[in-house]
């Protein structure tokens, strides 16, 4: 899994509660400005595309794409020749690699430096369109799915609605409407790898 995906779904996730007290209750609007489902997810897709460009942008310009391929292929390389010797049960072949192990541990930290420093740059701009742009544009759900997507145990993280939400009747008005939070998740998630590739921009696993 690519490790933008799980920092998109942490940012999404603190975004569905009341972070420093910014804003109370669900994330949307009771008037927004963007109405209806389908225009509004539609939009929703385009900021999720805006949002990876802007991400890509900074890592181009502050990550040595070169160097980080080519750590990243050195880890993955050890890794796997790890791996095979711990099945073959080659102890000469663990021991030499164990060896290695320091130098290979100092280029998987210098690769998490690297992804560090443009998420520090972006992670304030993106908490601030999210918490005072998006939810003025949009209601509380934005889009529909035709069955339960809340795979990941704990209400804290469901991503579509449930009878017991659509009961409440303040957020929810249907079972399986997709939050707002969700839907940008499920679509910044669908089109950041195909950013990442038009951007020559990639990130360590």
């Amino acid at each position: 899994m690519e490790i933008n995906i799980v920092f998109e779904f942490l940012n999404s996730v603190f975004l569905q509660g009341d972070l420093f007290g910014l804003r109370e209750g669900g994330f949307g609007s009771d008037d927004p400005i963007i109405k209806g489902m389908l225009p509004s997810a539609i939009v929703m897709v385009g900021f999720a595309i805006l949002l990876n460009l802007f991400n890509s942008t900074v890592r181009k310009k502050l990550i040595d794409q070169s160097k980080l391929k080519r750590i990243m292929k050195e880890t993955r390389a050890f890794q796997k020749e790890r791996m095979a010797a711990f099945r073959a049960k080659d102890q000469e072949k663990i021991a030499s690699l164990n060896k290695k192990s320091i130098y290979m541990n100092k280029m998987n930290a210098e690769m998490m430096r690297m992804n560090m420093r443009p998420m520090m740059i972006t992670f304030i701009p993106l908490i601030l369109v999210f918490y005072f742009v998006l939810p003025v544009l949009f209601s509380y759900t934005v889009a529909a799915s035709p069955i339960p997507l809340n795979v990941i145990p704990g209400d804290f993280f469901n991503l579509t609605c449930t009878a017991e939400t659509v009961a409440e009747g303040t957020i929810c008005h249907q079972e399986n409407d997709l939050y707002l939070w969700a839907w940008y998740f499920l679509s910044s998630i669908a089109f950041s790898g195909i950013i990442m590739k038009l951007t020559k921009t990639t990130m360590g696993i």
